[in-house]
């Protein structure tokens, strides 16, 4: 069954992938870029392409996201499948993104949008003011997938910053929801990943058995100062170029080189008036 990482875009996937993979996918809980792959992102173009849909069609990509997490769900039998999204969870043109039949549950990721904004914008060069019209209006990103040789596009459908955390919350009504907060996952690292484990075990109905010595390992580097290390001396493979060709920096903003206070002051106010009663809801105001 499916286990969703959920989350608006520049929010903490990443990270909480590299927390995830480092756990479950190595031997002993030192991360490496490699490890990410055994977390991918849905749609997968691969799959699509294994049952004769045309992904180059974006009708027929939503059309069969139900059929092609059916496969996944049947190629992976008694296997917790973790996938990242940044989908939200509205129907489109009157199909589903998921239902419970195919998935085990989700892990929402959420950021205070004050400083989504920052990251956003450099991972997508554009400015803080295009940034935070991307926040307010329903918002779809189109994305590329290498699969045999071709490249293929297909789009993710956001929606807005606040309906995006709202719909995601359908899970939360069948106790098979996580909220977790990039500020405490990056913050309090061990208590939030804990957490979260037990979540898992919980939602697989296992006995949580922690791994004390992969633990410390994961802790230990998937820092921010190692992971901003590790794409200097490897390169990151999931960073974009921009218009010149060369790759931007994905690990640029964390915690510490973030802040609202950083804002332009008329955008922070006009994110915390729009988007006030989700953002006292979370804890940021």
């Amino acid at each position: 069954m499916i286990l969703w990482l959920a989350s608006y875009p520049k929010s903490g996937n990443t990270f909480l992938r590299s927390l995830l993979s480092s756990y479950f996918f190595s031997s002993d809980g030192i991360f490496d870029f490699g490890l990410l792959k055994n977390i991918k992102q849905f749609p997968d173009a691969g799959v699509f392409d294994h049952l004769g849909i045309d992904i180059e069609n974006e009708n027929e990509v939503i059309k069969n996201y139900l059929k092609v997490q059916e496969e996944i769900n049947k190629r992976d039998k008694n296997v917790t499948r973790l996938l990242k999204t940044h989908n939200s969870l509205h129907d489109i043109n009157g199909h589903k993104f998921t239902d419970l039949n195919n998935s085990l549950g989700a892990i929402y990721i959420v950021r205070d949008p004050r400083n989504i904004i920052k990251s956003f914008a450099n991972h997508n060069q554009i400015t803080l003011e295009e940034t935070f019209e991307k926040l307010i209006e329903y918002t779809t990103l189109k994305g590329s997938w290498k699969h045999n040789g071709r490249l293929f596009t297909t789009n993710t459908h956001i929606g807005t910053w606040p309906s995006h955390f709202l719909s995601w919350k359908a899970f939360k009504k069948q106790n098979k929801y996580i909220l977790i907060r990039y500020e405490d996952l990056t913050q309090h690292t061990e208590e939030t990943l804990l957490k979260i484990l037990n979540f898992i075990s919980e939602l697989k109905k296992e006995r949580f058995i922690l791994n004390k010595d992969k633990f410390k390992n994961v802790i230990k580097t998937t820092t921010f100062k190692n992971m901003k290390e590790l794409e200097k001396n490897k390169n990151f493979p999931e960073a974009v170029d921009n218009l010149k060709n060369q790759k931007v920096t994905f690990f640029k903003y964390g915690p510490k080189e973030n802040k609202e206070t950083d804002l332009p002051i008329e955008i922070k106010n006009k994110i915390e008036k729009l988007f006030e009663k989700e953002m006292i809801e979370l804890g940021y105001l």
